[in-house]
């Protein structure tokens, strides 16, 4: 089992069925939480952020340095404890556990009880990563799977990868959705040269998308080409998802790639493609149509594109 996702029985308990998961990083660590339709609100795993403002690994440290917490909030009479409630949350086992959750206020107040230089850090970045330009796109990017949008997209071609980044990026980006004609380059790489892009994404769209090998290099071609000024590889993935599931009934769950094993493996794609598609085909699913399969794989998509 487990262990962040089991704990003490409080009076407030609360099951959602059906209910949207997001996952959040900070220091490379999960933030878990779920949404309250009811309420219109987040709610955030606790033991996730004890965990990661104590740097904590081991579970039942983590899980007695909260109740310890949750005892001394108590006895000062603090409302952190009365706000907290439970909800149920996916564990490794594929099960759901009750687990302590506290809502966007109760998160600010429990990180004010770690007086430290990370804990101000971290109320800085959960007060304000929802309102940067990729906490904005990410919440589009959830919606993109609520909407009907999702099924017009024109899957395998560039305006199909320009809807999506359109979709994503408009009113955040004034180059969402537009071919860029300006050279860009990355860590030492260049991308397709701007002069020629048009021809090179004609040359991409053209490419077969049959097997699980074609769609691949189909879209390690597009991520050499590098269509836009920026927002490539979160529109890409979404893209390289759309052709697996029409073409294999298949997708990507990202949960199961990390970051860095992933980053290399796409800075070694031009050359050795092999590695990229051992991680996407190890990492393939036929939950084509689960909405947590989705956020899942935004919140993981978006993670990788954080700098270090």
């Amino acid at each position: 089992m487990d262990g962040y996702l089991q704990s003490d029985r409080i009076d407030n308990i609360k099951i959602m069925s059906n209910a949207k998961i997001s996952i959040r990083f900070f220091d490379d660590r999960e933030v878990r939480s779920v949404w309250d339709e009811q309420n219109v609100k987040w709610w955030f795993s606790v033991l996730d952020i004890v965990a990661l403002l104590t740097d904590q690994d081991d579970y039942t440290k983590t899980r007695n340095y909260w109740k310890y917490l949750k005892a001394k909030l108590k006895k000062e009479n603090s409302e952190l404890v009365s706000t907290t409630t439970q909800l149920k949350l996916l564990a490794s086992d594929g099960k759901r556990y009750l687990t302590d959750m506290l809502d966007y206020t109760g998160i600010i107040a429990l990180g004010k009880e770690f007086p430290s230089k990370k804990a101000n850090r971290f109320i800085e970045w959960f007060t304000y990563s929802d309102e940067s330009i990729d906490g904005k796109s990410k919440t589009k990017a959830y919606a993109m799977f609520e909407s009907s949008f999702i099924n017009s997209i024109e899957v395998g071609t560039t305006k199909g990868l320009q809807q999506i980044h359109a979709y994503l990026f408009g009113g955040l980006y004034d180059f969402a959705g537009q071919i860029r004609q300006k050279n860009i380059s990355k860590g030492g790489f260049q991308f397709a040269v701007s002069r020629f892009l048009g021809d090179t994404l004609k040359q991409i769209e053209t490419m077969p998308e049959t097997t699980f090998d074609e769609i691949v290099n189909k879209y390690i071609e597009m991520n050499i080409a590098h269509p836009f000024m920026e927002g490539n590889g979160r529109s890409a993935r979404i893209w390289l998802d759309l052709i697996l599931k029409k073409s294999l009934k298949k997708c990507v769950d990202w949960s199961k790639i990390s970051k860095r094993d992933y980053m290399n493996a796409m800075m070694l794609s031009p050359t050795k493609s092999i590695v990229i598609k051992t991680l996407l085909n190890n990492a393939l699913t036929t939950k084509i149509n689960d909405r947590e399969m989705f956020m899942k794989g935004i919140d993981y998509s978006y993670y990788y594109e954080e700098n270090d």
